[in-house]
């Protein structure tokens, strides 16, 4: 204990840390007192096994934070099945009243957070919010200016396409967490290799899009006489070229959460299966989120879509070693 606050060590005991954190997150009501727990976890760990009382936390109208690391499928590299997380966000958006983000970058962080503290103090607002967190060590850009919103709403543009002709073949990259850097790289090495430009979106929280997507959704079924509105999603990509890749250190369906809000070709790239111990580099290209298969998979779409010829599909695969027999993850 000390002047500021609180550190507690429970140990070995999610139930235990959890309820430690229930107490401190309900204060507001219980002791009329406000506190801003943070309870920081294994994110394996937490929703998974401690599912049920995070329930309850809704239930209970908590405010607080829970913090998961190491976070990702491919991220805590040596843990294997046990520790690697690919799948607690979806869980984290079953609670109507918990906000999930997965950010990349240490502002994206600080800007998260600052709006869940207005949110739960200043605005007195029974919601709680979900942040998984990296361990890795890679260089923090600064935050481009007017992205805040971008960010808590769950998606910005961190770089645009230098387009060079009217003939230049270009693509969406979408990346969350620290798959992120992967798309980045990706990007690089499509602009030099073949020519194609990518505008890179960070996608702090899909949980988040579609929210707003199905609340926007909803309003335009209960509103069919006045003009419909668009979801934060349908706004940022109007008029993008395509095709659309996303990736994340997540099983698929944690990005296919709005495909339905997406008027174009949207692919996913995502970490289905059981995790296992190996380099980050190996576990990304075994799951199939590395650097070349985004890259790879971005030009068989423009392939796809009439914008590449198949040499290209061809050459992309000798280019970025990628083995049309290797065996799916989740089969393995």
């Amino acid at each position: 204990e000390d002047k500021a606050g609180q550190i507690l060590e429970e140990g070995i005991n999610e139930a235990g840390a959890f309820s430690s954190w229930l107490a401190a997150a309900s204060a507001y009501s219980t002791h009329g007192v406000n506190m801003i727990p943070f309870y920081i976890f294994y994110s394996m760990f937490g929703f998974q096994r401690i599912g049920d009382l995070a329930w309850a936390g809704g239930d209970m109208q908590a405010r607080g934070f829970l913090v998961g690391g190491t976070a990702g499928r491919t991220t805590i590299n040596g843990e294997g099945l046990q520790h690697q997380d690919g799948h607690s966000h979806l869980i984290a958006g079953s609670i109507p009243n918990c906000r999930a983000y997965d950010p990349c970058f240490a502002y994206e962080m600080a800007v998260i957070i600052h709006d869940g503290m207005k949110r739960m103090v200043q605005n007195q607002e029974n919601v709680f919010y979900y942040i998984t967190a990296m361990n890795e060590n890679y260089r923090q850009p600064a935050m481009l200016k007017g992205a805040e919103e971008g960010i808590v709403k769950g998606m910005h543009l961190i770089r645009e396409a230098e387009v060079k002709g009217t003939d230049t073949p270009r693509a969406q990259l979408l990346g969350s967490g620290t798959i992120l850097r992967e798309v980045i790289a990706a990007a690089d090495m499509l602009e030099e290799d073949f020519g194609v430009v990518c505008d890179i979106w960070s996608v702090t929280s899909f949980n988040e899009l579609r929210r707003e997507g199905l609340e926007v959704e909803r309003w335009n079924l209960l509103h069919p006489d006045e003009t419909p509105r668009l979801s934060y999603a349908e706004q940022c990509l109007a008029g993008a070229e395509m095709p659309i890749i996303a990736a994340t250190d997540y099983v698929k369906s944690y990005a296919d959460q709005i495909r339905q809000f997406i008027d174009g070709d949207y692919r996913v790239l995502g970490t289905d299966g059981f995790g296992r111990s190996d380099t980050r580099e190996r576990l990304r290209w075994f799951f199939e989120v590395d650097r070349n298969f985004i890259a790879y998979t971005t030009i068989k779409a423009l392939a796809d879509g009439g914008v590449l010829g198949n040499d290209k599909v061809t050459a992309a695969r000798t280019q970025y070693a990628i083995d049309p027999d290797k065996p799916n993850p989740v089969s393995v």
